[in-house]
């Protein structure tokens, strides 16, 4: 906040009665001559003896808030030839020297529906208000601009803070930024053929919007205005009848339409309007209806261009949807990290999912146990609070995979110690290539391989399932986790007795 504000205006402060309310003669409407050059000179000689020379524009807007209603909107909104670029230049962060900045305040005091805050960060802003209200905060206090401000026939007074002054929505709410982690997920998306179009908005209530395929989406990117507000949102429907079906049947929307060139096109309409928007489709290929409410709107995820140093400048925010949100949380979170949750589900395929408070990560079966189990339920069941290691943090799919043994120590490495140890277990399994022999003392105790390459045993020794045999262990693999075992002549009190631990 800066130490120095004014207000500047054509009212004298004689003429406001006990509430504040001005009650004298002057209009609140622009003079388009003396008058309106009074207040740029003033804001001038203000910006002069701060020791500025360039304004950056900040949080720009056309129509709505922007356009009071006192005068006619001006064609093109008043910003024609002030920027190289056209209407795309009046994005958020724009530089512009003081002379171009006076022409936006000359925009704002004329009503021309477009608006802006004209700052230096941390040392000057201009604010233009209601019924030619200006509002000039400085560093400095500026006492010889004041005086040839009120030498100018117009009366600044000293305010503790500009009415304007930006105020974000939601104070804790942290932005997306669409970093490398944004375009990797929009990729993911435009693959998985869930989105394909993107919308830009480089100031309030303008937007462009963009067919992203595979093929173009590097180039979509590099032709963004800074600092735009990015939303990605599912295809449009190829039944364009389907699409006209959907217009409400009253209340102003934007219809978004692709023609048979692949250029895409965009426009708000209202119900006295649609007819003349739906002879427009008449070529198109694939056209939605997008409400402009934002509960009602509902982009697969939302997130706001940084600077080219990757750093995040922009003031404004997108209204989160829950990939947003999901974002959010994912970015609180490490790999390695230990997190508790509750068993939510477990589903047919056999992951297990838990939600760890604001987001439903999943337990896939090797996961849950280093010894082989058959179904999860064998481990967990639903409503059951378990504790997790992060396996990953995938920003691209929004997965996180946890992993229950990740907190345990793994068995068969102590098995692994018992290499050339003799057991005796039961046979679990007769296969083609051998005899798989259980040698732990436990249901889910680990099996091994007694290979059917060793040489052939005489016929009266052919084993069957349940038949406890005297092995020796002969290899661990810790990281196949299959282990070889190799059979023994073994005592016959000993093969007949129970399996070692």
């Amino acid at each position: 906040m800066l130490p120095y504000v004014y207000r500047v205006t054509k009212y004298d402060p004689a003429d406001r009665n006990q509430y504040g309310h001005y009650t004298g003669a002057e209009p609140a409407t622009s003079d388009h001559g003396p008058v309106e050059a009074a207040y740029l000179r003033a804001v001038a000689v203000l910006a002069e003896e701060t020791g500025i020379d360039r304004l950056a524009v900040r949080e720009p807007q056309i129509g709505g808030f922007a356009h009071f209603g006192l005068e006619p909107p001006a064609d093109g909104h008043g910003l024609a030839d002030l920027f190289p670029v056209g209407l795309a230049g009046f994005h958020d962060g724009a530089l512009v020297p003081i002379a171009v900045g006076l022409e936006l305040v000359r925009v704002m005091l004329r009503d021309s529906s477009a608006w802006c805050r004209l700052e230096a960060e941390g040392t000057f802003a201009v604010h233009v208000g209601w019924d030619q209200y200006v509002y000039v905060g400085s560093i400095r206090p500026c006492e010889t601009a004041l005086a040839r401000i009120r030498a100018l026939g117009l009366f600044p007074e000293r305010l503790e803070a500009s009415p304007y002054d930006f105020v974000p929505d939601d104070p804790q709410y942290v932005q997306r930024p669409a970093d490398a982690d944004f375009w990797a997920r929009l990729s993911w998306t435009v693959s998985s053929h869930r989105a394909t179009y993107l919308e830009e908005t480089y100031a309030s209530n303008v937007s462009r919007w963009h067919r992203v395929t595979r093929e173009n989406i590097e180039v979509v990117r590099s032709r963004l205005a800074p600092r735009a507000q990015l939303a990605v949102w599912p295809d449009l429907l190829t039944d364009v009848a389907e699409a006209v079906a959907s217009l409400p049947d009253e209340d102003r929307v934007e219809i978004v339409w692709e023609d048979k060139d692949g250029r895409v096109a965009a426009t708000i309409a209202d119900e006295t309007q649609f007819e003349a928007v739906v002879a427009r489709l008449a070529g198109a290929c694939a056209a939605g209806v997008v409400p402009l409410t934002a509960d009602e709107r509902h982009p697969l995820f939302t997130a706001v261009l940084p600077d080219s140093d990757g750093v995040l400048r922009a003031r404004w925010q997108t209204e989160p949807t829950p990939s947003d949100r999901n974002w959010a949380f994912l970015k609180t979170l490490r790999r390695g990290q230990i997190v508790t949750g509750t068993v939510t589900t477990i589903a047919d395929f056999g992951v297990t999912f838990v939600d760890i408070g604001d987001f439903t990560a999943m337990i896939n079966i090797p996961e849950l146990s280093w010894r082989p189990i058959d179904y999860p339920s064998d481990v967990v069941s639903v409503g059951q609070e378990v504790t997790a290691e992060i396996l990953d943090v995938d920003m691209r799919r929004e997965r996180v995979p946890l992993s229950l043994r990740a907190l345990n120590e793994d068995p068969l490495r102590r098995l692994a110690q018992r290499i050339g140890e003799v057991v005796v277990g039961p046979v679990t399994r007769i296969m083609p290539f051998g005899v798989f022999v259980r040698i732990e003392d436990r249901e889910d105790g680990f099996q091994g391989l007694v290979h059917d390459g060793e040489p052939d045993e005489p016929s009266e020794n052919v084993v069957e399932v349940g038949d406890i045999l005297s092995v020796k262990i002969i290899e661990v693999d810790l990281t196949h986790r299959c282990i070889a075992l190799s059979r023994v002549q073994a005592p016959a009190s000993t093969a007949e007795g129970r399996p070692r631990d």
